[in-house]
């Protein structure tokens, strides 16, 4: 049969129109599934956002944590401060002691009493215990540190202060060659500065390494009012000896008004450590009691105050 050309036209568009409404139809399709999932996908950008803004919060919790931290540490340090001014660590000498050297004090009404020093440090772990023995037995002592371990181990520094003990100078480096004077200002007012920062004390008591008098750090120390503190006697522990020895080279050579040399730094102290508790022990025994070397120096000054005046 002839279809006309009518009927061809109206049947060729029925074919053209059904792809087309296909098409149309999977286009449709397609913007539902596409606002489905962006519906999807909007609950995950709520949740980025809220894990944002919980992030922002610990970090303001972090920054905030940090800052009472900060603030807590310079509380404690203003305490210490305090603390070492309340109990007169910021001590004054005597005219006589400044710029003098002292191995002891000489004391007339034969009290007896003993002052412990510790030089080289802070160092871990034995200063700490040196501090830990000292406290057990309710006794004070005098510590010569170095610049630069005061340096690394600030914490000690101010442990020592704060536990009532006696902060000193014994120069940057601890080196025992010749230094001229400006190499002997920077050891010397360098640990000075370093003291004071870290603690708040202004000591005014120095310890030359090795006791070299004679190598240029004695002799600025002197020029500057310090007291240059050596002693009487020395344990000999940077030797190592036997524990034994150690302890009969302190009780051997010892005498009211005496400073007993020790090291609580610059090396293995464990033999210092084992003897220390045995040192005390056996001063006790002898009836001898510790100070600090300010408090032995303002001992020996009012003795000679006292014999000027039963003079007149």
């Amino acid at each position: 049969m002839v279809r006309s050309l009518k009927e061809y036209e109206v049947e060729n568009n029925k074919s053209f129109l059904w792809p087309e409404g296909i098409l149309i139809a999977l286009l449709a399709l397609g913007g539902v599934f596409s606002l489905a999932f962006m519906m999807l996908l909007r609950p995950n950008a709520s949740e980025a956002q809220s894990r944002q803004s919980i992030d922002i919060k610990d970090v303001s919790a972090n920054v905030g944590t940090q800052h009472r931290i900060e603030n807590l540490k310079a509380a404690m340090l203003t305490s210490w401060q305090q603390e070492a001014q309340t109990k007169g660590l910021g001590y004054p000498l005597a005219p006589r002691f400044q710029g003098a050297i002292i191995e002891e004090a000489k004391l007339t009404q034969g009290e007896k009493v003993i002052a412990l020093t510790f030089d080289d440090g802070p160092w871990p772990q034995s200063t700490e215990q040196v501090l830990d023995i000292l406290k057990s037995n309710n006794i004070k002592g005098t510590f010569f540190v170095v610049g630069q371990n005061l340096k690394n181990y600030p914490e000690l520094g101010k442990q020592i202060v704060a536990e009532g003990h006696v902060i000193a100078n014994h120069t940057w480096h601890h080196w025992y060659h010749f230094l001229n004077p400006q190499a002997a200002a920077f050891e010397i007012d360098r640990t000075e500065d370093l003291i004071y920062q870290v603690t708040g004390v202004k000591t005014n008591l120095f310890r030359p390494p090795g006791g070299f008098l004679h190598n240029g750090l004695a002799a600025y120390a002197k020029g500057q009012k310090y007291a240059v503190v050596m002693w009487s006697a020395d344990s000999t522990d940077y030797k190592q000896p036997p524990v034994p020895k150690l302890i009969d080279n302190v009780i051997k050579d010892s005498k009211p008004g005496g400073i007993v040399l020790m090291h609580d730094g610059g090396g293995n102290r464990s033999k210092t450590i084992q003897a220390l508790p045995e040192i005390i022990s056996n001063f006790r025994k002898q009836g001898y009691r510790f100070v600090t070397v300010p408090e032995i120096l303002e001992m020996e000054d009012a003795d000679k105050k006292l014999l000027a005046n039963k003079k007149q």
